[in-house]
């Protein structure tokens, strides 16, 4: 794991120099996690998804000289299929096609293959239906992006990704602009913070019911979201469907988005990992003794300053039941599924840290200073922070503005 110190020293040096480095100045669009939100909603709040009450994309817009940074918006609890091909059409400009053999297979409704409401434009000139404006119309292989995501936002990235130069596995789609493939060199780095690559075993650990409570906590704070037609409630908690984001986020599931996700040759790709626990300890180890008062060494407990959202689910037990191992100590050892052990154990709350470098299988590296195509570039460990740290909440979204600053250094300089 490479030294946080040498690390940010490093890149410390290289972003003092950053306007003479500078190879490129392409936008960078932002996509959020599960359950998340884009920058339309809470706007009288004045809460965002990126920074909180502070604001990531404004500060990164202004690091070292004047950049173009976006914050999309996709589904709340779509699978990263759905997300991947709403985020194409955003940026490109258009109405959101799912390709109609993807929409049959898992059963969209008649009008969703262009859904109603999700469309934007790619001329703001010719817009007689007042679309909003598409990101980056001009997207194209001379005109490269930069992609960020936290959480699942970094599986919906890599579809996307895989979308753009390989098209639908499954054949023709009806023609959509997504599905054709042959859009090599469109995406010239993916960055993933936090993100379940390998999946997380917080789906398996609490179960259907404590997906819904846990939704429930956070969906009703996202403007109505958690309702989307796309993935209907009744058949998003249905362990059965493998088109929403609950199935990809199990390792299973993870498993099988991975099996057709490939890494590009094409594109850089870099991770950053986290974690807010500690292993167990008689006394002193900054863990929530309140959650957690008795602890075993083996097992990992959340820390005093871990989001309280997610400290019930993060340790030894599910709290207050205590019949349900937490993500701290749950395994799984049935046959024909993903082996989950003590290697799963630490974790942010949400996602278990071992899944956050790279996809299992898929090629990978500490960074070095160089940047490798085709290759997972691992960036750093931010330990103490917790998954919602990462994007500046509840913490002062200007702490976590040097994790954006280091991001910036590098791909600004590809």
């Amino acid at each position: 794991m490479p030294s946080t110190k040498h690390f940010l020293c490093a890149l410390g040096a290289l972003s003092c120099c950053l306007p003479a480095l500078a190879a490129n100045n392409h936008p960078v669009i932002l996509v959020h996690g599960f359950l998340g939100f884009g920058p339309e909603q809470f706007q009288r709040s004045g809460f965002q998804y990126w920074g909180g009450f502070d604001d990531i994309v404004a500060h990164m817009r202004s690091h070292h000289g004047r950049h173009v940074v976006h914050a999309a918006t996709v589904g709340a609890i779509s699978s990263s299929w759905d997300r991947a091909a709403e985020l194409y059409y955003q940026i490109k400009g258009g109405c959101v096609d799912y390709g109609n053999r993807h929409a049959a297979h898992f059963d969209h409704v008649p009008d969703e293959r262009t859904a109603p409401g999700r469309c934007w434009a790619a001329d703001p000139a010719n817009n007689p239906q007042h679309y909003p404006p598409a990101l980056y119309p001009q997207w194209d292989s001379a005109h490269p992006i930069h992609l960020i995501g936290h959480s699942q936002g970094g599986q919906t990235i890599r579809a996307l990704i895989e979308l753009l130069e390989n098209g639908s596995p499954h054949g023709d789609e009806g023609g959509g602009a997504l599905y054709t493939g042959g859009k090599t060199g469109w995406v010239l780095s993916a960055t993933t913070l936090s993100a379940p690559h390998d999946g997380t075993s917080l789906r398996d650990a609490i179960g259907g019911a404590g997906l819904l409570k846990l939704a429930g906590r956070m969906g009703g704070q996202m403007d109505g979201q958690i309702s989307d037609r796309r993935a209907r409630p009744a058949s998003f908690w249905d362990q059965d469907n493998f088109d929403s984001a609950q199935w990809e986020m199990g390792p299973d599931g993870a498993q099988a988005f991975n099996a057709w996700v490939k890494t590009s040759p094409h594109v850089y790709y870099y991770s950053v990992s986290n974690s807010a626990t500690e292993a167990g300890a008689p006394c002193c180890n900054l863990t929530d003794r309140v959650i957690a008062p008795f602890q075993r060494p083996q097992y990992q407990y959340p820390r005093r300053d871990m989001a309280p959202l997610t400290k019930p689910f993060a340790g030894e037990w599910i709290v207050p039941s205590l019949a349900r191992r937490g993500i701290g100590s749950y395994t799984q050892t049935r046959a024909g599924r993903i082996p989950v052990d003590s290697a799963w154990f630490q974790n942010d709350g949400v996602v278990n840290t071992r899944s956050m470098r790279s996809p299992h299988g898929h090629p990978v590296r500490d960074y070095d200073g160089v940047s490798v195509r085709g290759s997972w570039n691992y960036l750093q460990h931010y330990h103490t922070y917790d998954h919602f740290d990462m994007i500046g909440w509840p913490r002062s979204g200007a702490k976590a503005y040097p994790i954006y600053d280091a991001i910036s250094s590098i791909i600004y300089g590809l």
